[in-house]
């Protein structure tokens, strides 16, 4: 079980922030990448998860810097209030968080950063601004960022179904970075999201998970 903390922004502002830890000595540590829905009870499990697999997680709220204590559902509601908030708080700033709470667990030891569909784009950019080692689900949003250079490793996660990345375009980020590892899965969009049975594949999330699991414990846990 985790807990909510504050975390001081480059910008003067706290915001919130979910945070979990390992039993035992952590492997690394982990940003987490919301989707933009907020750090609702998903975003949140995702984050307990990543800590029972031996890493300190924790998800900034990046939706703080407009709204307090954002949590969205997966209805049309839902989908039309969280673009709206992220075309307001923008990717440079969620970036800037991410480096803040990056910091806040720098006594785990190595930090790499994990995010799903706008937060895969998150992720990607921290891998390409922090030189975090990066682990981007569905990010839609990555092709517009194809001439920067990555600075750590990343692992991409798509669904071979989803109408929002298609084909084409996954295969421009594999030629934009051939060093990258990437995967897909016969499934769409938000496919480890496990509270949605209309987009959640079990199949293809547990397989995500192990290749995501692999990749932190050979960049965070197993880097020298």
């Amino acid at each position: 079980m985790g807990q909510s903390i504050q975390l001081n922004t480059s910008r003067m502002q706290c915001i919130g922030a979910y945070l979990a830890r390992p039993d035992g000595a952590p492997k690394g540590g982990l940003v987490v990448a919301q989707e933009i829905f907020g750090v609702n009870a998903h975003m949140r499990a995702v984050v307990d998860r990543f800590a029972a697999h031996g890493y300190v997680a924790i998800a900034p709220a990046f939706f703080d810097h407009v709204e307090t204590g954002v949590e969205l559902g997966y209805d049309e509601e839902g989908f039309r209030r969280g673009r709206e908030l992220v075309g307001e708080i923008g990717l440079d700033l969620a970036v800037e968080d991410v480096a803040t709470a990056m910091e806040a667990i720098a006594s785990a030891g190595r930090i790499g950063c994990v995010g799903y569909c706008w937060g895969g784009t998150v992720a990607l950019l921290a891998a390409q601004r922090l030189a975090m080692p990066a682990v981007s689900y569905y990010g839609a949003r990555n092709v517009a960022h194809l001439d920067e250079p990555l600075r750590a490793p990343v692992m991409f996660h798509f669904g071979e179904r989803d109408g929002s990345i298609p084909a084409e375009a996954v295969q421009r980020q594999r030629e934009a970075w051939p060093g990258a590892e990437v995967y897909t899965y016969p499934t769409g969009h938000a496919f480890d999201r496990s509270v949605d049975p209309r987009a959640y594949d079990a199949p293809s999330a547990g397989l995500a998970l192990e290749r995501t699991l692999a990749f932190f414990d050979r960049h965070l846990a197993g880097a020298a």
